[in-house]
């Protein structure tokens, strides 16, 4: 049988919360005034797939609807439509974690890159469809193509630095209930 783990859940939804609202504030900064030319990657998607991915114990459903629904009013993004994606996204990945537990670094790589161009160009297109105003496609795939090259950088930073590690396989917490 498997031995319990002692992980307390709070600790890492709080990392998570205080390090969304660290890149929110950053994001809202105003480094350049001019239009810009060149995009760097969404570190806000990056971080939420990488969670879910590792520990989807450490990040529930409501927390990632209310922390994406409150960053889509900051950033000034249509309310709710990105959250949507992003919810999709990770419970997505959330039903297939106990597959994900295993893969090396690239599989890994390799699906969050596939979630992440699912979710750059849905809401393209739901933009499109709405014929609402958006980002020129080239800073979009620019940004999709950063985020992806951004992953294991993002993988290692998560591991290394704030300890966030895939559970091993029949691992369960203190109540005896499988992660």
């Amino acid at each position: 049988m498997a031995e319990a783990v002692d992980r307390r859940p709070w600790p890492g939804r709080v990392l998570w919360v205080l390090l969304f609202v660290a890149l929110v504030m950053v994001a809202l900064m105003p480094f350049d005034t001019m239009p810009p030319v060149r995009a760097g990657p969404d570190l806000l998607l990056a971080i939420t797939l990488l969670w879910v991915m590792r520990r989807p114990d450490l990040v529930p459903m409501p927390v990632i609807a209310v922390s994406w629904f409150i960053a889509d009013f900051l950033l000034q993004r249509p309310p709710g439509l990105m959250t949507a994606f992003v919810l999709i996204a990770t419970e997505a990945l959330r039903r297939r974690n106990t597959g994900l537990r295993a893969l090396p670094l690239v599989l890994e790589w390799l699906t969050a890159s596939a979630v992440i161009i699912a979710v750059t160009l849905g809401y393209r297109i739901v933009l499109a469809l709405l014929v609402t105003s958006q980002a020129p496609l080239g800073l979009s795939l620019m940004q999709m193509a950063m985020t992806i090259l951004a992953w294991p950088v993002v993988a290692l930073v998560a591991r290394f630095v704030f300890g966030i590690t895939r559970p091993a396989p029949g691992e369960v917490d203190a109540l005896g209930k499988p992660i």
